[in-house]
């Protein structure tokens, strides 16, 4: 069974940066796809970015682009992404979930089956 563990959230100012983490772990962790969607209050879950698990090709969403960055880190069976945020705007205020998928570069969230708890991110203006 894959668990996901996202850290690296909290408040922030406006113009600040934050790196988010999601840690994985299972018998037999080997997904297709990692990625990231949010959820802010009152709104429906999006899309973030997502990032090929083995070839590391990614997709971004349209207000994510030249501000976020999806790498990993699968050396030693680390099984980490991260999300690099920067330049944070007051909007980009959500959960931020990872989730694992077994299709490539899926932008869907019924395409993930595994998801993490989330964590908090808040931006101040």
């Amino acid at each position: 069974q894959v668990q996901l563990v996202e850290s690296g959230g909290g408040l922030v100012q406006a113009g600040d940066s934050l790196r988010l983490s999601c840690a994985a772990s299972g018998r037999t962790f080997s997904p297709a796809s990692m990625g990231w969607f949010r959820q802010a209050p009152g709104k429906e879950r999006e899309f973030v970015a997502v990032i090929g698990w083995s070839g590391g090709g990614t997709i971004y969403a349209d207000f994510a682009k030249g501000r976020f960055t999806a790498s990993r880190d699968t050396a030693n069976a680390k099984n980490t992404v991260y999300l690099q945020m920067n330049s944070l705007k007051p909007e980009d205020t959500a959960v931020y979930y990872c989730a694992s998928s077994p299709y490539a570069l899926p932008v869907v969230g019924r395409l993930y089956p595994n998801w993490g708890q989330g964590t908090q991110v808040t931006v101040s203006s």
